[in-house]
């Protein structure tokens, strides 16, 4: 049975090095629900986030074979009540009924969300939540216009005792002895 997982990479910033990866998962079927790559907090290190939904078997052949190509230093297998995620959501709606009834600002209040930028023509709103806050968002504010919308992925941080920073802090320390 399919479940969700998040892989936790941390990488080496290589060029093409994401392609290596979602190749792998691409090759055995395996769809991308959600990706984000960054810098981690350790100086040379980056961390790529990605969630899909597989089979717990599949989930870890992947992971030993994502864990094998050189510029990856470490890979990680999450399910979802071990983390603390949030995406970041923005909204482009149209001005005009923002002027005229307080009904998009009662929206946004409600749904703990905030303006970044209000102009004659349009305003953006920001809203960081799970998928299911941030989907719940724009279909609440679909009937008065919405211009865009953007979601980014997962960003995440584990629930564990032990760091993942920790983790990566002892692999160095082994390469410098």
């Amino acid at each position: 049975m399919n479940k969700e997982f998040t892989l936790s990479l941390f990488t080496e910033n290589h060029i093409g090095l994401l392609n290596q990866v979602t190749n792998i998962l691409t090759r055995r079927q395996i769809n991308i629900e959600s990706i984000t790559a960054s810098e981690s907090a350790v100086k040379g290190v980056h961390l790529i986030t990605i969630v899909v939904h597989t089979s717990g078997q599949m989930i870890e052949k992947v992971a030993s074979q994502i864990d094998k190509k050189i510029d990856v230093l470490k890979v990680f297998v999450h399910q979802k009540e071990e983390l603390i995620y949030q995406e970041i959501a923005l909204y482009k709606v149209q001005t005009g009924e923002l002027m005229s009834s307080n009904k998009i600002e009662s929206i946004v209040r409600n749904n703990n969300a905030r303006f970044l930028e209000i102009t004659p023509d349009y305003a953006v709103i920001e809203k960081t939540g799970h998928k299911k806050e941030t989907t719940d968002l724009l279909n609440k504010l679909h009937p008065y216009g919405v211009l865009q919308f953007a979601r980014s992925g997962r960003v995440a941080i584990t629930k564990q005792r032990k760091e993942l920073l920790q983790y990566l802090e002892e692999i160095d320390a082994r390469k410098n002895n």
